[in-house]
């Protein structure tokens, strides 16, 4: 089988957005590849190996192909993508001078080639994700996510998952009631009960993803702790939720409001659900909020502000920021 290869190359900070298109208009899968050069700092705290050649793209860039099938017509795909990019713009997000290019290639070309570089990776001090097809014996204290990147929106290999995996192993205590919004592959819920929590509402308003989170989770043996619904978090508040088909769901798996929600998802759409966040939240509840761009850092804070969170931590890896907000216990 053959299939159209359309390759962007534009700066690092639009790229989860172009993604999110990507998938939207119909792609079968998504690579992304962002800057190696030797100027880029490796992180190996936790033991973290890099089996891929340093490429050379330029630092602060990436290259980003989607995958469509051989009988797409392209034309209206590649058209529309370009007032997307420049649509970024508008949003303080810069594409910077981006390029686009389409080719047909073979599917054995790209379908698996990748999985050589995509080796067991520990995330955190006690996470670790291995792909499916790979070998790996965990230590003493490591909780293993299996995971099937094929199917995946999230993988764990960008710093925006990664920030959250981390953080997610510095909140969890256990027994933890938790909301993943816009969960894609599930990665988060799936480590959130891995470190002990007692149950996971995955919600996202793509089927696909929900589909996917679904299967993932199956894979880890979680189907009874982790809930994965066609929703958002304003839905969850209001009890309208569904499942991947579209039908409505029952009741939810987690009594509302909760102990921690987390979500990794673009600043101005995390911008627009704040309060919902707040009311989602016991008093003394954790918010982790991913997937902002450093230009997005002083808005996103000042809207954490107004709603009534006190900020408690900001992590940074390779210019995303990861704020961990909290809701002020009763009497505060």
């Amino acid at each position: 089988m053959k299939w159209h290869e359309l390759t962007i190359s534009v700066r690092e900070e639009v790229v989860e957005a172009i993604s999110d298109y990507l998938y939207e208009a119909g792609a079968g899968g998504v690579a992304i590849e962002e800057s190696g050069s030797l100027n880029r700092p490796r992180d190996t705290r936790l033991g973290q190996w890099y089996d891929r050649p340093l490429n050379n793209i330029p630092e602060g860039e990436a290259v980003i192909q989607g995958y469509f099938s051989e009988e797409t017509n392209m034309e209206p795909i590649v058209e529309a993508i370009k007032p997307f990019i420049e649509g970024l713009r508008e949003f303080d997000l810069d594409p910077g001078h981006y390029n686009l290019s389409l080719k047909m290639v073979d599917e054995e070309d790209w379908a698996d080639a990748w999985k050589k570089y995509f080796k067991p990776m520990r995330v955190s001090e006690r996470l670790t994700i291995r792909p499916t097809w790979e070998e790996y014996t965990p230590g003493e204290g490591e909780h293993v996510i299996d995971l099937d990147p094929g199917m995946a929106f999230g993988t764990g290999t960008h710093p925006t998952t990664a920030l959250c995996l981390r953080t997610l192993d510095s909140v969890i205590r256990g027994g933890e009631e938790l909301i993943d919004v816009g969960t894609g592959s599930g990665i988060l819920a799936i480590g959130a009960m891995k470190l002990g929590a007692k149950a996971v509402l995955a919600v996202d308003l793509d089927p696909v993803a929900v589909s996917s989170a679904k299967e993932n989770t199956k894979l880890n043996g979680l189907s009874d702790s982790i809930d994965v619904r066609l929703s958002d978090l304003l839905g969850v508040l209001k009890g309208e939720t569904k499942d991947e088909s579209g039908a409505e769901a029952g009741p939810l798996n987690v009594t509302v409001p909760v102990d921690v929600v987390v979500a990794n998802i673009l600043a101005e759409i995390i911008m627009l659900f704040i309060d919902d966040v707040y009311a989602a939240l016991k008093p003394g509840g954790i918010y982790i909020a991913s997937g902002i761009w450093e230009n997005k850092e002083e808005v996103v804070e000042q809207g954490l502000l107004r709603a009534g969170f006190e900020i408690i931590d900001r992590r940074r890896e390779d210019g995303w920021i990861a704020f961990v907000a909290g809701k002020p216990k009763a009497g505060e």
